[in-house]
């Protein structure tokens, strides 16, 4: 039967991207009655679950990018061995735990799961990819809870702002009185987490002198640059190095 463990020794070659996704997450939110389109309660469990990943799961991620349920972990090093099936189980499977302490919702969640090979300089093109899509997700959620609450139902929403353009829904938006433009940054960017140093200052009582000692924190930036931007290269830059 251990021969039949085909998969097992199937490996990927450092540096990657580990992305994980909420499965079925629209609907359980939807029964679990979160604040649409976005729950700070929601998000502020996702952060803590990422925290959480950072500082107890043994593994060293040298960043994470998250918006909605979708979270991108970066790694340089070869966590277990860069065996395929032990990274594409733990890491979702932490998250969920991580999640559930965090957020302690009345029904079972699950992350899902994928492996992206990448070079150093492919990092910021993913990422400018993955936030293309969080503004996308977040001017197509505001849309179609909009008309939501007008009294549309979920088909005829979801068919009517099909093939919309970014500008059709922007204009659908400001002509309802919400401005898509002023929504916090973190629902049009999405939120970073990267390792931070800071110097701490002390005291040591038996040389009576004044000390300062760097510990190294992990830091949630809800105020990103666009990844596209030169600002967003210059951010970029200084993370990776």
């Amino acid at each position: 039967m251990k021969r039949r463990e085909i998969y097992s020794d199937l490996r990927c070659i450092p540096p990657v991207i580990v992305r994980i996704d909420g499965r079925n997450f629209k609907n359980a939110l939807s029964r679990m009655g979160f604040e649409k389109p976005y729950d700070e309660k929601f998000t502020s469990a996702i952060v803590e679950a990422i925290e959480t990943f950072f500082t107890k799961s043994g593994l060293s991620p040298v960043f994470a990018y998250t918006f909605s349920d979708e979270i991108s972990f970066f790694f340089r090093d070869n966590a277990f061995e860069s065996r395929i099936e032990k990274i594409d189980s733990i890491v979702p499977s932490y998250i969920s735990s991580a999640f559930t302490t965090a957020l302690n919702p009345s029904e079972p969640i699950s992350f899902d799961s994928r492996i992206i090979p990448v070079h150093e300089e492919d990092v910021r093109e993913y990422l400018i990819w993955r936030q293309d899509e969080a503004w996308r997700n977040c001017i197509n959620s505001y849309a179609y809870y909009t008309l939501l609450s007008e009294g549309m139902d979920e088909k005829k929403a979801t068919a009517f702002l099909k093939n919309k353009k970014s500008s059709d829904m922007h204009e659908l938006l400001f002509d309802r009185g919400i401005n898509i433009s002023k929504v916090p940054m973190w629902q049009r960017r999405g939120i970073m987490f990267h390792k931070k140093e800071n110097d701490i200052e002390g005291f040591n009582p038996y040389l009576n002198v004044k000390t300062t000692s760097t510990r190294t924190k992990v830091f949630a930036d809800r105020y990103i640059p666009l990844f596209s931007s030169e600002e967003g290269e210059a951010y970029l830059k200084k993370i990776l190095a």
